[in-house]
């Protein structure tokens, strides 16, 4: 499997191809033509009114992107919780679960005031993770997030709805359109899946209402014209790092030990360089595919690694998915935090929002 996803990043990477690869680019950009205008259908029949479009009694905002995996949408939603709450209000996550078995009955409570109350293998790690960073958050995962909406509200107080990757997610109509482009490389290699990273064509964007750089450097490429404000953030990785079993130190006082690190996340090499960045000594790093499922043949790789070791050192996203497992050496996962440059205007657009100033769902036409 790996072979396959090392050669599907060189064809939607920035670098030059070899003869084979242009081959293989030439023979999906068709597909991707397709998949695009199936796309923009779909759109169509929700604006049509052909599809039905679920309108909820609160205001509700959407945090998701145009491109698969990579921009920090976990961090994103955990900085919006957390600036809603400090508001004074009930704020739900709901979100559609991926990765994880799916409660049942199709719709589940991961968290409503105390913490996770689902397993990462039933709700998925992201909803566990954003439950566990968010204690007095409410978190839902449904596939249909119409109907975690309605039991956030009805049955568990919400006053606010997050939708966690919902910007194609139209059967909930949203008050706020909140788009995450990656600051490096914002529209990919410009192509729809599978000959690129987007969901959608680049005019999708229209339907946002304000949109988030993350990743962003000293430069930022060149953007597409946006038709709302635009935020520029760093992802930073937190200064603590957490054992297995819950216990906390300094991320820094790993230096000088021999690490081994290891991520299933849509860009694990740069997760692999912030900690280089940062001084730790990696001998050994692994690559797992995003939402990584680690069965016992990656437990084994793992621990075969840890042999030549002092510590292993992965994601948080991952480690939760850890947390009953044994490895020869301590095993530390670090939180990942989003840093917006302009916070104070992200808190203002996301106050006003909620106070009354809500968008029609489709104010453009893309």
């Amino acid at each position: 499997m790996r072979p396959w996803r090392d050669l599907y990043r060189r064809l939607v990477g920035p670098f030059p191809l070899a003869g084979h690869e242009r081959f293989i680019a030439a023979l999906l950009a068709p597909v991707g033509w397709l998949y695009g205008c199936l796309a923009a259908v779909r759109v169509a029949l929700y604006r049509c009114g052909l599809f039905t479009v679920y309108r909820a009694p609160v205001p509700v905002l959407s945090i998701g992107n145009l491109a698969i995996g990579g921009t920090g949408k976990t961090p994103a939603v955990d900085l919006v919780v957390k600036s809603i709450q400090a508001r004074g209000y009930q704020v739900a996550v709901v979100s559609r679960g991926y990765g994880g078995r799916g409660a049942p009955g199709g719709v589940g409570i991961v968290g409503a005031g105390a913490g996770p109350l689902l397993s990462p293998e039933i709700c998925g790690d992201e909803p566990y993770l954003l439950a566990r960073r968010n204690p007095h958050a409410v978190v839902v995962v449904a596939p249909k997030r119409a109907r975690g909406v309605r039991l956030a509200v009805e049955q568990l107080g919400a006053q606010v709805i997050v939708l966690d990757d919902g910007f194609q997610h139209l059967a909930v109509a949203r008050d706020l359109d909140i788009v995450l482009l990656d600051g490096r490389r914002p529209l990919g290699n410009g192509r729809v899946l599978p000959a690129g990273l987007l969901r959608e064509n680049p005019a999708a964007l229209a339907r946002g209402h304000f949109f988030i750089l993350t990743r962003c450097g000293d430069e930022t490429p060149p953007l597409p014209t946006l038709p709302g404000p635009v935020l520029r953030s760093r992802h930073r990785l937190d200064t603590t790092a957490i054992a297995l079993d819950g216990e906390k130190i300094p991320l820094a006082g790993l230096a000088g030990q021999r690490g081994v690190a290891f991520a299933g996340i849509a860009d694990p090499e740069g997760f692999f360089a912030d900690l280089r960045r940062i001084g730790l000594d990696l001998r050994r790093t692994v690559s797992l595919a995003d939402h990584a499922i680690y069965d016992p043949s990656t437990l084994a790789e793992l621990e075969a690694a840890a042999r030549e070791a002092d510590f292993l050192i992965t994601t948080e996203k991952d480690g939760v998915k850890l947390l009953d497992c044994k490895f020869p050496v301590p095993c530390y996962q670090v939180p990942m935090r989003l840093q917006v440059g302009e916070q104070e205007v992200l808190d203002r657009i996301l106050l006003a929002t909620i106070e009354g100033e809500a968008h029609e769902p489709f104010p453009r036409t893309p």
